[in-house]
């Protein structure tokens, strides 16, 4: 088979996967991109021990092989799937515990915008932060892959939502989904802007350590901030005292690193995303937002799209 491999992100031959007997083979029709690619092709994000070094970590296709432990699952079964690896490839071998129906409405090749937003999502707006319908999120990033699914799915289940983004293109997109507050990060305050909305209780944050001061002044009394990127760097003081004071929790989660089963694994969240996001996307209150798709073979353009700030929603690449 051929794959995306190396910095130069040359399309070449490699070796067919194989599957192990809770595996299945996919053969891919679209695989997402996401920053993660942009940052394991700089050398700053590795695998995780025995994935595969190929970019990707979401893709949609058919079953082409199943490993010997399988059922529920055949040949030629419509899929998409959450992966640790290898994802920009002609074929992948991935858990059974990480597949996902294409969803109803959904073409087998936009499903592979689904997979990785949808199970951030929902693992951590609903596991970890704990949104209850009523409460007001602010999503960091509203424009992203993930802020674009992040508002759909919040709204669907009775959240208020606020966003932050760059321009006004970008916060009209974010409230065609539904987002209510809009914030032009480069102008406004988004403390100033959320408080005669009486502040947030939950913040979804991509940025880090330069907005981790003004995402606890935004939170409400037992407000809840879940990081999940680190695009405004890594390491910032935190005061102790507004944490006690505002009774606040601060977690931080990745996807990728997480165990393929068991407590906050990746099998978990796909359930949890199955059961919560699946039934909306069938009922058309949720959809895969999709900014541009590339073939495999301009997989660098691809990724230049995702980092030049552009994009609203997600990259897709289309391997056949």
């Amino acid at each position: 088979m051929y794959a995306i491999t190396g910095s130069d992100l040359d399309w070449t031959r490699v070796p067919d996967p194989e599957p192990a007997p809770d595996e299945v083979i996919i053969e891919v029709v679209a695989a997402g991109v996401n920053r993660a690619d942009v940052l394991q092709r700089a050398g700053n994000y590795p695998p995780p021990p025995g994935a595969s070094d190929i970019l990707g970590l979401e893709v949609s296709g058919h079953i082409a092989q199943v490993g010997a432990q399988i059922a529920g699952w055949a040949v030629g079964d419509p899929v998409c799937a959450l992966l640790s690896g290898g994802g920009y490839a002609e074929r992948v071998a991935v858990p059974a515990t990480q597949l996902l129906p294409v969803p109803q409405g959904v073409s087998v090749h936009d499903a592979a915008a689904l997979p990785e937003v949808a199970c951030t999502v929902m693992s951590n707006l609903f596991g970890t932060a704990r949104l209850a319908p009523g409460e007001q999120l602010l999503i960091h990033g509203g424009s992203s892959g993930i802020g674009t699914h992040a508002i759909q799915v919040a709204r669907a289940f009775g959240a208020h939502v606020a966003v932050t983004a760059r321009n006004p293109e970008k916060l009209a997109r974010c409230a065609e989904l539904g987002a209510e507050v809009l914030i032009d990060y480069s102008y406004e305050d988004f403390v100033e802007a959320l408080r005669p909305h009486g502040g947030a209780d939950v913040v979804l944050d991509v940025v880090g350590a330069k907005y981790l001061a003004r995402n606890l002044d935004v939170l409400t009394i037992g407000g809840r901030l879940v990081i999940i990127g680190m695009l405004g760097g890594r390491k910032a003081e935190i005061d102790l005292g507004k944490l006690l004071a505002k009774r606040l929790t601060v977690a931080g989660t990745t996807l990728r690193s997480r165990p393929a089963t068991g407590p906050g694994s990746k099998a978990e969240a796909v359930v949890a995303t199955l059961e919560g996001t699946w039934p909306l996307i069938a009922a058309g209150a949720v959809r895969p937002v999709i900014d541009s798709v590339f073939p495999i073979a301009e997989a660098a353009a691809a990724l230049d799209r995702l980092t030049n700030g552009s994009a609203v929603g997600k990259v897709l690449l289309t391997v056949s």
